[in-house]
């Protein structure tokens, strides 16, 4: 269920509708809150959904390899039964105090909701891809410059440059070898920033001839038909100057994100840069009553992983519960026991 403008009271506002997120919907029913979610997204998903949702993601327990979108469509299924009110396509302007026991949310539509607990599982905030300084290269972008990939088959007999030498360059390369009709990847460096493994299959297909390593060198032309949005060649320069063109018929420029809090600044939380400083234990913050929760949360020997955020979002919602339903016995059952209550 998705709503705009409107006024809401409910048990927890979860902002952020990212795997994480999810999760705590299904967690917080699990102990009887009624749950809406606010994100600036259209769907939900976060970047899984919007930066790499055909990306196999390899450390969610009992999954092998799993795609991200089959993640998040799995994580929405398990959230279902507790019927989550979302609020997409909608940003989280202000977050006051009422009194004691309340919050209330307001975002960009007007929309406002109450409750009594917030959690913040918005990754870090705002995201954009961190964009190559070349001439010209918005008139490719979404043609045939991309910034995310978001079907793997649109690729399929083409040739693909990918730039850049962090873990999505790579995997994004690993991924593609064998639909694309060449694939070069980029970097100013030998050295990637990227997981040993990976990089270990990454020089073994360059070694068989199915990769082309074109190093050290940074992008610093394109060549295309501009009005047409398609790129004929991809220029590269390396450290003395010297450039030399690769035929290419998209490029995958994989720079990183940019970050931005936003409103969430604003709201007088413990911030550590650009993440919420929490207590490990309970994932509160410097406000009683608000948790951070993923990627934008930050405590000593914090793991940024999917599932770190997993179980950040059960401990979240535990100690949630005891502001929600103050003075109440809980009696804590496991799900083989309980099974998936109703609300």
């Amino acid at each position: 269920m998705t709503t705009h403008s409107s006024t809401h009271s409910t048990d927890l506002i979860i902002i952020g509708a990212g795997p994480v997120g999810l999760f705590a919907i299904f967690e917080a029913g699990m102990m009887g809150m009624r749950c809406h979610v606010i994100d600036t997204l259209d769907t939900i998903g976060g970047q899984c959904t919007a930066l790499y949702p055909e990306k196999p993601i390899y450390d969610i327990p009992a999954h092998p390899a799993i795609n991200a979108q089959d993640l998040i469509t799995k994580l929405e299924s398990q959230a279902k039964p507790f019927e989550p009110v979302y609020h997409l396509n909608q940003q989280v302007t202000q977050l006051k105090q009422l009194n004691d026991e309340q919050w209330q949310a307001t975002t960009n539509t007007g929309t406002t909701i109450c409750a009594k607990a917030v959690i913040i599982a918005a990754g870090c905030g705002a995201f954009g891809p961190n964009r190559p300084p070349l001439e010209g290269i918005e008139n490719y972008e979404g043609t045939s410059v991309h910034y995310m990939v978001t079907k793997r088959k649109s690729f399929e007999g083409k040739q693909v440059v990918i730039a850049g030498g962090g873990d999505s360059a790579v995997d994004w390369a690993l991924s593609l070898h064998d639909i694309a009709k060449s694939l070069y990847v980029v970097h100013r460096r030998p050295k990637f920033r990227c997981a040993q493994d990976s990089f270990n299959k990454l020089q073994s297909l360059a070694q068989e001839g199915k990769i082309e390593l074109v190093i050290p060198y940074q992008l610093s032309g394109l060549e295309g038909n501009a009005d047409t949005g398609q790129l004929t060649a991809v220029e590269v320069k390396n450290l003395d100057g010297s450039t030399k063109l690769i035929q290419a018929d998209c490029l995958l420029p994989f720079f990183g994100l940019s970050m931005e809090l936003g409103p969430i600044a604003n709201w007088g939380l413990n911030i550590d840069k650009k993440h919420i400083s929490v207590h490990q234990s309970t994932l509160e913050t410097s406000q009683s009553g608000i948790y951070a929760i993923g990627d934008i949360a930050t405590y000593e020997g914090k793991l940024k992983l999917i599932l770190c955020g997993f179980s950040e979002a059960a401990m979240a919602c535990h100690h949630a519960r005891n502001r929600v339903f103050s003075g109440q016995n809980f009696h804590f059952e496991y799900s083989t026991t309980s099974g998936v209550p109703t609300l």
